[in-house]
């Protein structure tokens, strides 16, 4: 009986044992799945994917590019008026008489699951005192830049120091603060400049080549090539220019392409090109950025151009944002239409950021929207502008987006 007794009692704690092996695999089963349904979408692995924040401790990553716009009538006050210099006159929506110029103030970006809040410039200029902070890109950056500019000028009461800090296009430190903005001008990021045949002949002389635009694609553009040791956090941006017949006719001006001083041959088209060339200046960057600096990419800003491109005609007359069905029928690649640049670009982008130490400011779906908010014809213009935006506007929401991410990388 004894025997039997302790037979029974090994038999029992054998039983235990699986179980409690069961339990804990199962565990280990049930957390890894956690992990997978909480983890960013929409992002190439190894990127970081600072669209995204932790809004409330234990409830999940809330999606900032992800959302809606709502309308608020209460929000009509500009944040800055039309008076900032910095301005341009064609984006001057409110000075210059557009007619939704003030409604686009009352449109605010609700992302799912929490909200974004607007820019504080006065808590701002506290936070990043002594502290730089660039704007490396085309002039969609400068709209972002200038947004920035505005904001903080409107509240700031004292010295405005203006100057071209390491090779900036334009600068301003807030002298009571050290707190500098600027903003380099480059249109593709690397170096670039006319080309013409050689009369005593050459490589690309030989494919026939007698003009267009080389593009030294691991040579970063001497307007930001000293940036990087001097400011704390940049955000970058290229991709409307490689998309631009009327400046590089593939014909007339084409693009041609140079790696290590001499040619790439055969010669390889723009979608190529700024694979490598971001591949490049990404690397580049990383290697010369302060080891404690931040850096941001800038995803595509998307035009709204209707009946053809900007010199056939093309429009931006609409004084509402587009529903999500416009949306699909405005920029799906499926459709190539007039503005699918937007989705191409993005497609390079994050291929090419793939692995890299930058934090991904995602602007794109949020501004897709938008078809109300660009100048159009404000100004006087020749042809409408349906590719920059009405400032006060769309990127004060842009910088709203760009604050909070910094206030949860620094927290």
């Amino acid at each position: 009986m004894a025997a039997l007794g302790t037979g029974a009692r090994r038999h029992s704690s054998s039983i235990l044992s699986c179980f409690a092996l069961l339990l804990f695999i199962a565990t280990l089963f049930l957390f890894s799945a956690l992990r997978r349904s909480f983890s960013p979408e929409g992002l190439s692995v190894g990127v970081q994917p600072s669209a995204l924040r932790r809004d409330v401790p234990g409830e999940g990553y809330c999606d900032y590019s992800s959302g809606n716009w709502i309308r608020d009538q209460s929000s009509v006050i500009p944040r800055y008026d039309s008076s900032c210099k910095e301005i341009f006159k064609g984006w001057n929506c409110i000075s210059s008489g557009k007619s939704n110029a003030r409604e686009l103030l009352q449109w605010r970006w609700k992302p799912s699951g929490c909200d974004l809040l607007p820019l504080d410039p006065v808590h701002f200029l506290r936070r990043f005192r002594n502290k730089s902070i660039g704007f490396v890109g085309d002039s969609l950056n400068r709209n972002m830049f200038v947004s920035l500019f505005c904001m903080l000028r409107k509240v700031y009461v004292g010295e405005v120091r203006k100057w071209r800090p390491a090779g900036a296009d334009r600068g301003f430190t807030f002298v009571r603060n050290n707190l500098t903005v600027a903003y380099h001008r480059t249109n593709l990021l690397a170096r670039y400049g006319s080309w013409s045949a050689n009369s005593n002949g050459g490589a690309l002389e030989s494919f026939g080549f007698k003009q267009g635009y080389r593009v030294d694609v691991d040579v970063p553009e001497h307007t930001w090539a000293e940036a990087l040791p001097f400011h704390d956090i940049i955000i970058f941006n290229t991709g409307h220019w490689w998309w631009a017949p009327s400046k590089f006719d593939p014909i007339w001006s084409p693009m041609l392409f140079f790696e290590k001083g001499m040619p790439v041959l055969p010669t390889i088209p723009p979608d190529v090109g700024i694979s490598i060339t971001l591949k490049h200046m990404i690397s580049y960057i990383e290697k010369r950025m302060k080891s404690d600096g931040i850096k941001f990419f800038l995803t595509q800003s998307p035009r709204h151009f209707e009946g053809g491109e900007w010199n056939q005609g093309g429009s931006c007359r609409r004084v509402q944002p587009l529903g999500i069905e416009e949306v699909e029928d405005f920029f799906s690649l499926e459709k190539n239409g007039t503005n699918v640049e937007v989705r191409l670009v993005n497609q390079h982008l994050m291929k090419a950021l793939k692995g890299s130490s930058f934090h991904i400011l995602n602007i794109t779906h949020m501004s897709e929207f938008r078809a109300d908010a660009h100048p159009s014809t404000t100004g006087g213009k020749k042809h409408e502008d349906c590719m920059h935006w009405c400032l006060p506007g769309l990127p004060d929401s842009w910088i709203d987006l760009l604050i909070s991410l910094l206030e949860n990388l620094k927290s």
